[in-house]
């Protein structure tokens, strides 16, 4: 297969490309501004929403990943600008490219979060459960309403609805690890709330998964089937690690850290999501369990 994958160099997209290209297809990474392509890449002047398309021809896939951090920074009017428009702007001139090549039969996977279910409590939510409120709930809807645009000329179109991806190279993990090895973890706020998972290793998995079947359509969670509350995943880490779990961190001291939307949007919301499409569809993850997947993230 020929792949364009965007957001290359995340976290997620990285780990994407290196296994496409280990498996043998062919991969372009989208690089970001003018001039000259250099071996398997095109240039992505979003600036003005152009790909280079004679690298683009043929194309069997895209894997769209881009967009802003959600987390990197405090969040103002600024930065909520930056996350939205990079993920719905990106989005349109992906789908843009695509209408401009005719490409029909072409398979688009486009991220999407679980952030669109805003905070749910206790429901239990599957990819028939309703968006929520909240800004990442509009960002999301947005984001899936630019990348299902698509199915109108011809392309098959699965939206990656991501939970809180596991890996020691980035991530809530990565940042949480050094408090935790030093005893310092904490649950958060009162520890009720519904984490939505997944190993980097079945995140990828997943998105291979679904490139080889096309018939799969619309959103897919791709979180593992065990949701954990906020307690029982401090717990669990702090058990692999060998360290005492003994502070909470109060919901006045994040959103005075964070400020109150993103704390409540980023660590208080609760989301306990099921991967239905993704079973349904025949995938069998390699970590279902938290503990499992931790223990075989912290021996690496």
């Amino acid at each position: 297969m020929k792949i364009l994958v965007t957001g290359s160099h995340g976290l997620i997209g990285s780990k994407v490309v290196s296994r496409l290209r280990e498996r043998g297809d062919e991969v372009i990474t989208a690089r970001r501004g003018t001039g000259t392509d250099t071996g398997g890449t095109v240039a992505w002047d979003s600036e003005n929403g152009k790909f280079d398309a004679t690298k683009l021809v043929g194309l069997s896939a895209v894997v769209h990943l881009g967009g802003a951090g959600i987390g990197d920074r405090r969040w103002n009017g600024a930065v909520k600008d930056s996350i939205y428009s990079s993920r719905i702007d990106g989005t349109r001139q992906v789908v843009s490219m695509l209408e401009s090549l005719r490409a029909r039969g072409v398979r688009l996977l486009c991220a999407s979060a679980i952030g669109i279910y805003g905070d749910r409590g206790d429901e239990v939510l599957s990819e028939s459960s309703p968006p929520g409120t909240g800004f990442l709930a509009r960002v999301a809807t947005a984001w899936e309403t630019e990348a299902m645009r698509a199915q109108e000329f011809g392309i098959s179109v699965a939206t990656l609805r991501t939970g809180i991806v596991q890996s020691r190279s980035g991530g809530a993990l990565a940042k949480q690890l050094p408090l935790f090895r030093a005893g310092l973890g904490a649950k958060l706020g009162g520890g009720s709330q519904w984490m939505s998972w997944i190993h980097i290793d079945d995140e990828v998995e997943a998105i291979i998964f679904l490139l080889d079947h096309p018939l799969v359509e619309g959103p897919v969670n791709l979180v593992a089937p065990q949701a954990q509350t906020n307690q029982q995943y401090s717990s669990a880490l702090a058990k692999c690690l060998g360290r005492p779990m003994l502070f909470s961190a109060p919901k006045l001291v994040l959103k005075a850290a964070l400020g109150p939307e993103m704390a409540e949007e980023l660590l208080l919301v609760s989301q306990r999501v099921s991967p239905q499409v993704l079973l349904l569809a025949g995938y069998k993850f390699h970590f279902e369990s938290l503990e499992l997947a931790l223990a075989d993230l912290l021996k690496r």
